[in-house]
């Protein structure tokens, strides 16, 4: 009896340690990093997968997981197993009967996922939505280089085309970006050694004429104040104005014929002589009318929305020989009616590789299966993973209020 009793103890201390060792923190820890790198993964893939689409102007198409719920069941039992054995010596028939306690534990994961489609019509706004001055005055002050900013994010500055025709399907005709490319270099370079920086000066703008104080003052006040305006006093007058940051270029102390100075003003048009370029956003007259003869005192540009963006970069895809001669990717010929090599436009800044294999290639940082090939980013290639890092980013601000809506297609997954 004290030896079936002492089994039935030892079945359940281990039925306890197999339980432990199961749930709780440990089953947190090996399952969190697992959903972490599988969102990681994905999200990175189907960015990938929509800049290939747009290459070959395929519709991209967008999912947004909004939710992961995890529910881990688990079960247990402890039972007794009578075992019967004749006796080795004895009376004829005689047998010896014997009780072994035996413990089965059994666990399963139902993890539920549930999905936004991203085509609704806010999306759909932000994604044709230019990115605002100040986002690209800000992106120019961090770590990123100005250069990858203001090719990714500029159409042209004070007119100087960055590739324009390449912010949508790919153009027949081969792209004018030289003169760009010569500017931000030399902007880069002066960026490097620490001669320009970009900053925020603060600015009042008036909306108004001035007016003169009346009883009702307060309440427009209040009012201006909803509206992101303000009442200013001017003399004995009051007038309607508001105050935001005017982004500055503003240059130190160089040289007018420093080797990097010069070929940007000539780049863009600006006048060598100055050393503060307040910038604006389609304020400069086309043909620059008006303007000095010396030399522009001002940063015009015009910003690109997301989805330009990914038209842009989208050219930076290597085609495979057999779509191209089929006509499945679109081809871009020069004024002598060659092939247009895109990796000038986007050399050092973005480029997706083609393989034909069964597996992704080693060298993949993130590849997608697309029209039987795989599209994908070298790991050794610094520059584009930078510039796909910087993406992906600015990609998920775009559809963070679309994120917050409730799910529309919830899958539960059994494994």
């Amino acid at each position: 009896m004290k030896c079936w009793q002492s089994s039935v103890v030892l079945a359940l201390g281990m039925l306890s340690a197999m339980i432990g060792c199961t749930i709780g923190p440990r089953s947190l820890s090996n399952s969190r990093i697992h959903y972490n790198e599988a969102v990681k993964t994905t999200s990175e893939q189907q960015l990938l997968l929509n800049i290939v689409r747009l290459r070959y102007i395929d519709t991209p198409s967008s999912l947004s997981i909004s939710n992961i719920a995890d529910q881990q069941e688990m079960s247990a039992g402890v039972g007794l197993v009578p075992f019967f054995t004749s006796a080795g010596a004895g009376d004829v028939g005689s047998y010896r009967g014997s009780v072994f306690p035996s413990a089965n534990f059994s666990g399963v994961s139902r993890p539920t996922m549930s999905f936004t489609p991203m085509d609704d019509e806010d999306f759909t706004r932000r994604l044709f939505t230019p990115i605002s001055l100040d986002g690209v005055a800000y992106l120019s002050k961090t770590t990123w280089p100005i250069s990858t900013v203001f090719r990714l994010y500029l159409e042209n500055l004070n007119w100087i085309s960055n590739a324009q025709t390449a912010s949508g399907p790919t153009p027949k005709a081969a792209p004018d970006y030289e003169q760009f490319l010569q500017g931000v270099y030399a902007l880069q370079r002066l960026q490097d050694r620490g001669v320009v920086t970009l900053f925020n000066k603060e600015r009042s703008t008036p909306l108004s004429d001035p007016m003169t104080a009346s009883d009702g003052l307060f309440s427009q006040s209040i009012e201006a104040a909803k509206n992101g305006m303000e009442l200013k006093q001017v003399g004995d007058k009051w007038q309607l104005s508001r105050t935001d940051n005017q982004p500055i270029l503003r240059v130190g102390e160089i040289d007018s014929n420093d080797a990097d100075w010069v070929p940007f003003c000539e780049a863009f048009r600006l006048n060598p002589n100055v050393r503060t370029f307040p910038l604006s956003v389609d304020e400069l007259d086309p043909y620059l009318q008006g303007a000095s003869i010396e030399g522009l005192d001002r940063i015009d540009v015009e910003t690109r929305s997301l989805l330009q963006v990914l038209f842009f970069v989208s050219h930076g895809t290597d085609i495979p020989q057999e779509h191209a001669s089929s006509g499945i990717a679109s081809l871009t010929y020069d004024a002598n009616g060659c092939v247009f090599d895109w990796r000038q436009v986007m050399n050092g800044l973005f480029q997706i590789k083609h393989c034909k294999s069964k597996r992704p290639p080693a060298f993949a940082h993130v590849a997608i299966r697309y029209r039987d090939y795989w599209f994908y980013i070298d790991e050794r290639d610094a520059e584009t993973k930078s510039t796909f890092a910087l993406l992906l980013e600015l990609s998920r601000l775009e559809v963070e209020s679309t994120s917050k809506q409730s799910p529309l297609l919830t899958l539960p997954l059994s494994r």
